[in-house]
C-alpha cells in the first residue's frame, strides 16, 4: 500500500462476493447457525443460502473462473460460523481448512487474497446471548479476528474488519428488513457503537499476529444533496449525511461521533445524552486506531428533502438531476457521485490509501439463443464507474484498487435470486456457471489494454 511501505503501488483490479451469499453448505462440517439462516428459517424472506451458489463444493471450479476473469485480487469474506460455530469457544479446524484451500488456490493462481471478517452473518449462539448489544460480541469478535489471522495470516496480508456497518446496524436493527429483523432505536445506535469498537480491537488482534498487515474497514455511502435549494432540505440533507454517513466516517477517523446527530439523537430520546453511557473512556480511542486502507462500497446517490432523512433510502428521488439510467435494484446510476465523494473523503478525512471495494449493478440479463450473455448496461455501468476512479486518481485521491460486485450471481440477501450482480451467471437450480460479456470486458480491463488501465497507470506513478 501506498502507506505502509516503500515498494511500488500495485493497482488492484479484482471482483468481492460474501460468505452467505455464494457458499451454501450450511449444515456441512461442522458449521453453526446464522442470524441470516435463522432469519431464513423464520420466513423473513425467500431462499435463505442452504445452497447459494454452491460455492463450498465448487471452489476449484470457482478459482479456475477467478484465474480466466484475470483480475490480480479477489476480495471475499468468511463466515464466523464456520470457524467458531458458536461464536466463542470451539474452533472448527474443518471450516478453517476451507478457507486455508481457497487462499492457497488464489496464491497457486497468482490472485492476491483480500480477507473480510464479517459481512453480517452473526452466529446465532452470540444473537441468543445478545448480539451486537453486548459489548461481549465485541470481544468475542476480536477473539475471532486472532483466530482466523492466526491461521491465514502466513499468507493473507490484506484484511478488512466489516463489511458495511450502517447496514448491519440499521437494516438489521432499526428497520428490521435484514437479519436478526429488530427494530429499535436505542439498540441500533449501541449496535453500531460496538461493531465500530469490535473493528479497533480487530484491527490490534490482527497486527499482533501478522506480520506486515495491512487492514481496513469496508464502508458503504449515500452521497446526497438537497432535493431543493430550500433552507429546510439543505437541513435535512446535512442531518441525512451524518445519519448514513458521518456517524461511521467520522469515528472511524478520530472525530469522534459527528456532534449534530448525537445532539438530534439526544432530543429525539435515543440517546440519554450528549456522551452515551455506552460510549465508555478509551472507546473512541480504539475505534479511531489508525487504519492502513478505507474500503468503500459505492452504488448510487440519494436527494434528501425534509421529513425524509431518515426514511427508506428505496422510497427516495436520485441524487443526480439527470441519472444515466437504473439498475434493476432501482438505485440511480450516477458515476459522477462516486468520483465526487471520492474527494469528498480525501479531503474530509485524508486516508492513507482508498480502495473501492464494491461497485457493481444489478441486470438480469441472462443467455440467449447463442448462450452468450449479452449485458451490455453493466458494462456502461462499470465503464462510466471505473472513469470517474480514474479521474479521481488524477486528481491526487490516493485510490489503491477497484473491487466489482460481484464475482457470481449471488443470493442478494431479501431479493433472492432475483437480482444479478455477477459477471458470471448462475443458473441456481443446476449451478451451472457461465461468463457474461462484461466478464471479457473487464478481463480485458484488468490486462491493460485499454486507455482507462493506462491512465490508472500515469495516476499511480504521479502519486508514488
Amino acid at each position: 500500500m501506498l502507506s505502509s511501505t516503500n515498494e511500488p503501488t500495485i493497482f488492484r483490479w479484482g471482483v468481492s462476493t460474501s460468505a452467505y451469499q455464494i457458499e451454501g453448505a450450511r449444515f456441512e462440517d461442522g458449521k453453526g447457525e446464522s442470524i441470516w439462516d435463522r432469519f431464513a428459517d423464520d420466513g423473513h424472506m425467500g431462499p435463505g443460502g442452504d445452497i447459494a451458489c454452491d460455492h463450498y463444493h465448487r471452489l476449484d471450479q470457482d478459482l479456475d473462473l477467478l484465474a480466466e476473469l484475470g483480475v490480480n485480487a479477489y476480495h471475499f469474506s468468511v463466515a464466523w460460523t464456520r470457524v467458531i460455530p458458536d461464536g466463542n469457544g470451539r474452533t472448527n479446524a474443518k471450516g478453517l481448512d476451507f478457507y486455508s484451500r481457497l487462499v492457497d488456490g488464489l496464491i497457486d493462481r497468482g490472485i492476491e487474497p483480500w480477507l473480510t471478517l464479517y459481512h453480517w452473518d452473526l452466529p446465532q449462539a452470540l444473537q441468543d446471548r445478545g448480539g451486537w448489544s453486548s459489548r461481549d460480541t465485541a470481544g468475542a469478535f476480536a477473539t475471532y479476528a486472532a483466530v482466523v489471522s492466526e491461521s491465514l495470516g502466513d499468507r493473507v496480508k490484506h484484511w478488512v474488519t466489516h463489511n458495511e456497518p450502517w447496514v448491519a446496524t440499521y437494516l438489521g436493527h432499526l428497520y428490521g428488513s435484514f437479519a436478526p429483523g429488530m427494530q429499535d432505536w436505542a439498540i441500533a445506535i449501541e449496535v453500531g457503537h460496538n461493531i465500530l469498537l469490535s473493528h479497533g480491537w480487530a484491527v490490534e488482534a490482527i497486527r499482533d499476529t501478522v506480520d506486515s498487515a495491512a487492514v481496513g474497514i469496508s464502508l458503504d455511502c449515500r452521497p446526497t444533496w438537497p432535493a431543493t435549494e430550500s433552507e429546510e432540505d439543505r437541513a435535512a440533507a446535512e442531518h441525512f449525511d451524518g445519519f448514513r454517513n458521518r456517524w461511521f466516517f467520522d469515528p472511524i477517523f478520530g472525530h469522534g461521533y459527528p456532534e449534530d446527530i448525537l445532539r438530534a439523537f439526544h432530543v429525539e430520546g435515543r440517546i440519554d445524552g450528549l456522551e452515551p453511557s455506552f460510549v465508555r473512556s478509551g472507546d473512541l480511542d480504539r475505534i479511531a486506531t489508525p487504519i492502513d486502507f478505507l474500503g468503500l462500497n459505492y452504488y448510487t446517490t440519494v436527494a434528501t428533502e425534509a421529513g425524509s432523512e431518515e426514511v427508506d433510502e428505496s422510497e427516495r428521488s436520485p441524487g443526480t438531476d439527470q441519472p444515466e439510467g437504473f439498475t434493476e435494484m432501482g438505485w440511480a446510476i450516477d458515476p459522477r457521485g462516486l468520483g465526487d465523494y471520492l474527494k469528498l473523503i480525501n479531503a474530509r478525512y485524508q486516508p492513507r490509501s482508498i480502495v473501492v471495494t464494491e461497485n457493481g449493478a444489478s441486470f438480469s440479463d441472462g443467455p440467449g439463443d447463442d448462450g452468450a450473455v449479452v449485458d451490455r448496461p453493466r458494462i456502461e455501468y462499470l465503464e462510466s464507474h471505473v472513469d470517474a476512479v480514474v479521474a479521481a486518481a488524477e486528481s491526487g485521491v490516493p485510490i489503491d484498487g477497484y473491487f466489482v460486485w460481484s464475482f457470481l450471481d449471488n443470493l442478494e440477501w431479501t431479493q433472492g435470486f432475483d437480482q444479478r450482480f455477477g459477471l458470471v451467471w448462475v443458473d441456481h437450480q443446476t449451478q451451472e456457471r457461465r461468463q457474461k460479456e462484461s466478464f471479457y470486458w473487464y478481463r480485458e480491463l484488468v490486462a491493460g489494454e485499454s486507455r482507462t488501465s493506462q491512465a490508472l497507470e500515469a495516476a499511480r506513478t504521479f502519486q508514488s
